[in-house]
């Protein structure tokens, strides 16, 4: 038995997750084995899929996104290290109720990323997702040695909107380490940077920004775009609208700039977590998130490990919050069945508050449908 479920967002971490359907497993069976997995979709979480991967957890002080320092961790295991921009930058960094969709930066992020190089890694899987910021990873490459500056040679204020008065972006002294290790942007989120579907059209609502904002970001972040093709030539461009380049609101963008790979989260994630020997192991693979609903088909953490598993010829359930998706899609994805919360707990509000235990509930139906 194979537990690889991602966090439920708000309720429960993912190794929390896996630990309470470990437990409703052995209610049912108290001598089944079970293998526990936790996984990520290069999101808020990723670092701690990693460490409990067995990553040795690292930590540094960085700028948040409203530069005020924080501590932000990040994993290391011999050549390979795992950085996820929301530990810097992400939405969970700001005070309760507080957005700042113009102001926020990735600055904190580049300085992650930094600390990955001085570790001395060969390899470093760059998660991008949970961000408070739609900045197009300017804050990121400011950390890592560029210059954005204005009319009068004045570096442009923290965030999007500062990037309205970019003049001139100097990307010479980007730290040269960058040329040497192999940098993955790991992301669920294959929007361009800018345009209806792009970065500040599509998230900027979810940071706060008004209809105004969003214009606004879009605007500045087409011009940051345009001067960094005058800088950099016409492969400027063609990051701007390559796949990716529109994750945690740009952030793909400034990684790819500097060499980044795009692929999608979780299919990265489960490579780096051991995922297939894991798999070889199960015979019955137990994923799931807060919410399986249309989100999920689009490569989030549930779909990818259920693709992976359909694939090896295992049998998929999977846990869930709530369930928004019908029998067949479900099947499509290779999920057998879903068992979400609200089956056990009608009350969406005690779903949310008490999950652990009502987890557990879920998981001992599991073992006593799939084990007894």
């Amino acid at each position: 038995m194979l537990v690889a479920a991602d966090k439920f967002k708000g309720s429960l971490t993912a190794v929390e997750v896996a630990e309470r359907v470990t437990a409703g497993l052995r209610r049912a069976v108290p001598d089944v084995e079970v293998e526990a997995l936790p996984v990520a979709d290069g999101g808020d979480g990723t670092v701690a899929a990693a460490v409990a991967a067995g990553f040795e957890r690292r930590e540094i002080r960085v700028a948040g996104p409203l530069g005020q320092e924080v501590t932000a961790a990040f994993a290391v295991r011999g050549d390979t290290a795992v950085v996820e921009m929301a530990e810097a930058s992400g939405l969970q960094r700001l005070p309760a109720g507080v957005f700042a969709p113009l102001t926020a930066s990735t600055y904190g992020s580049g300085e992650l990323l930094r600390a990955a190089l001085d570790a001395g890694v060969r390899t470093i899987v760059f998660g991008v997702g949970g961000s408070a910021t739609t900045d197009g990873g300017a804050g990121m490459l400011s950390a890592l040695g560029a210059r954005f500056l204005d009319e009068d040679g004045e570096p442009v204020a923290p965030g999007g909107g500062g990037l309205a008065e970019l003049a001139r972006a100097d990307l010479s002294e980007l730290d040269p380490r960058l040329a040497s290790v192999e940098l993955v942007l790991a992301s669920d989120v294959d929007n361009p940077l800018t345009g209806p579907k792009g970065a500040p059209a599509v998230y900027g609502p979810q940071k706060g920004a008004s209809p105004d904002d969003v214009e606004t970001l879009d605007a500045a972040l087409a011009h940051y775009a345009k001067v960094l093709e005058s800088e950099l030539g016409s492969k400027a461009a063609e990051y701007a609208a390559a796949p990716g380049a529109g994750a945690a609101g740009g952030i793909g963008y400034g990684a790819l700039l500097v060499g980044a790979r795009f692929r999608a989260g979780i299919e990265v994630m489960l490579d780096v977590l051991g995922f297939a020997s894991a798999l070889a192991r199960a015979e019955l693979v137990i994923t799931g998130e807060g919410s399986l609903d249309e989100q999920t088909l689009h490569g989030k953490a549930p779909a990818g490990v259920a693709a992976a598993a359909r694939a090896a010829g295992k049998e998929v359930v999977a846990v869930c919050g709530r369930l928004a998706l019908p029998p067949a899609a479900l099947g499509r994805a290779g999920i057998r069945r879903a068992y979400p919360l609200t089956d056990a707990e009608p009350d969406i509000a005690r779903c949310i508050s008490e999950a652990g235990p009502i987890l557990e509930r879920v998981a001992e139906r599991i073992g006593r449908d799939f084990l007894s």
